[in-house]
């Protein structure tokens, strides 16, 4: 088994000689990997951790939010924006279970984090003893690996466990259940303790050249080839060899939802989102295509639909770290087992064009995109939620700005208008969907990137999942700023409602109940003043705000929450009857797509 690449010797020829509280060894292990920033909420069998973590004040901030769950998709936001390990931690029980949402999250898309959790004192473990939750179990499924420390002599060594498996491989979510007693056991740790992990399998094996040639094959003989990128190429931190692959080949590339950035919205190669609500073209191409190149995608149902119908032309070659997802939703003719960051640049030193002229078919490609462009209506005096979007790219352009988002109509809108050029700018929950996500992955993206723009584009049922964010923003001096499209409704459900219950509202509406908008038949923007009122209740934590209804207002407000020096929010209402097209209902194929 080889050791982690991180030196920690340094470290441990000052520290190991000397007796230290379980407590301590587990801060000296994070600072150690390198972590300076965690998000952690207290309790009872983790006091002795908060204790140590004063004693590291110089060394490690801890932010506190205000919820366990918006300490996990915070540190979330920092992983996913910067590439490092994200680490959160909480008390037992409750504390833990509320981490729950935010470890699967992460899981589904292989975010490398460390979470640590308090743990009742060994001897009372499976007692039911006050705020007992055997986690190990409970996180099971949904983590990397998961490790309850029962020897305070195991702790360093576990900890190095636990961040050598988060950021190797296909990265992922790692706990660590400590009882309090391993925590206030006085130990003389041992920093430079080898890890001990029978059976994780890495490095990933080197890529086979046999399939590396028949990938070369495949692309000198096609004639009308695409590439899809999936979020393993953001997660190798792969874009650029991606980028020089499509020069060499000339080959367009469409894009999983959380691809998007790794290669640029405007490049005339660039067919943009795939799947349910990904672009006409986009789907259209991989629809036509006779040899689509997945790089790291899932292949979930959220980008084929009906299986049996998917790119039905094609020969499909899938490269991907992990051995599992290959052959596990699509069939693939050439498989390629390896990093994608080394097999693509691999491909680039021996890879030519295709031998036909791609020439016709990036015409086809431009013709489909001239007839079903991504496009929306103007709707007057009111605002488009796609305009404010769009005017949002415009006018934060020059400052490569870092974009969350809650889940829901707003995030696909987001996905298709604001128009990503770089990797690790879109910070999104695509697996797991997670209403919530966007204010406190937000906040940790903004801890993380100081000198970046931070902006959460998210909806009024969104943001009311986690607005208890908005306290630990204002405490922490974390000028985080959120548009927030508000149209008193679960939009996305709604949609559905719309397209597919013939209207029937099953509780979807979010504002008073005696309002004519509960009942579908009012104008869509509803009353003038709006319930919640979220400017009242950002303002009553520290922010500015300032509502808009009007579309003569956008411009205005955009401009005020950009410069705005602290957290800021602007609440922009829209109209609740709009809908995210295009759309393929789901277990549909290309041919049942819904355009407007």
């Amino acid at each position: 088994m080889s050791k982690p690449s991180a030196s920690t010797k340094h470290r441990s020829e000052i520290h190991a000689i000397r007796p230290a509280l379980g407590a301590d060894v587990v801060v000296q292990s994070l600072v150690n990997h390198g972590v300076d920033l965690i998000f952690s909420y207290p309790g009872g069998s983790v006091i002795p951790l908060h204790q140590a973590l004063t004693r590291f004040h110089n060394q490690i901030r801890v932010v506190l939010p205000r919820h366990e769950q918006g300490g996990g998709f915070a540190a979330q936001g920092y992983a996913r924006s910067t590439g490092k390990v994200g680490v959160c931690t909480a008390t037992s029980g409750p504390g833990a279970a509320n981490l729950l949402t935010p470890v699967a999250d992460a899981k589904l898309d292989s975010v490398p984090m460390v979470i640590i959790t308090g743990q009742v004192g060994t001897k009372m473990i499976g007692t039911d003893a006050f705020q007992e939750l055997p986690a190990t179990e409970v996180f099971r499924s949904v983590t990397k690996h998961h490790t309850l420390i029962t020897d305070p002599n195991d702790i360093s060594r576990v900890m190095k466990e636990a961040f050598y498996i988060a950021n190797t491989g296909r990265k992922g979510p790692v706990l660590v259940d400590i009882p309090k007693d391993i925590l206030t056991a006085t130990i003389t740790p041992d920093y430079d303790a080898e890890i001990c992990l029978p059976g994780f399998i890495h490095p990933v094996p080197k890529p086979s050249k046999k399939d590396i040639y028949a990938l070369l094959e495949a692309i000198r003989g096609a004639k009308r080839p695409v590439i899809c990128a999936g979020g393993g190429v953001a997660a190798a931190d792969a874009a650029a060899e991606l980028r020089s692959f499509v020069k060499k080949t000339g080959i367009p590339v469409a894009m999983t939802l959380p691809a998007l950035g790794v290669f640029p919205y405007e490049d005339p190669l660039s067919l943009n989102l795939l799947g349910m609500h990904g672009s006409v073209y986009a789907n259209h191409a991989v629809h036509e295509c006779d040899l689509l190149i997945s790089l790291g995608c899932r292949f979930v149902d959220r980008i084929t639909g009906n299986v049996q119908k998917f790119a039905p032309h094609a020969q499909l070659a899938h490269v991907d770290i992990d051995l599992s997802e290959i052959n596990k939703v699509c069939t693939a003719s050439i498989s390629i087992l390896g990093d994608i960051k080394e097999v693509l640049t691999e491909i680039n030193r021996k890879v030519l064009p295709p031998e036909t002229s791609l020439e016709p078919w990036i015409q086809s490609i431009r013709e489909w995109r001239k007839t079903d462009p991504l496009a929306y209506e103007s709707m007057g005096e009111d605002i488009a939620p796609q305009h404010a979007i769009s005017m949002l790219d415009n006018l934060t352009r020059e400052y490569d700005p870092i974009i969350a988002t809650g889940v829901g109509q707003h995030q696909m809108w987001t996905a298709q208008f604001f128009k990503f050029s770089s990797p690790r700018r879109w910070l999104s929950s695509c697996g797991m969907g997670t209403m919530g996500f966007g204010l406190p992955a937000g906040m940790g993206a903004k801890l993380a990137n100081p000198d970046k723009m931070v902006i959460v584009v998210d909806g009024d049922g969104s943001s009311l999942m986690n607005i208890q964010e908005m306290a630990t923003c204002f405490c922490e001096k974390i000028p985080v700023k959120v548009m927030l499209l508000n149209n008193q409704h679960l939009g996305m459900v709604v949609q559905w409602e719309d397209r597919f219950f013939s209207s029937n509202r099953g509780h979807t509406y979010l504002g008073p109940i005696d309002n004519p908008e509960a009942t579908g038949k009012g104008t869509g923007i509803g009353p003038e003043i709006r319930y919640p009122d979220f400017v009242q209740i950002a303002k009553g934590f520290g922010w500015q705000g300032r509502s808009i209804r009007y579309q003569n207002e956008l411009e205005s407000g955009l401009k005020e929450m950009i410069d705005a020096d602290g957290p800021y929010i602007l609440d922009v209402a829209v109209p609740y009857q709009e809908h995210v097209m295009p759309m393929i209902p789901a277990g549909g194929s290309f041919n049942d797509i819904i355009r407007k």
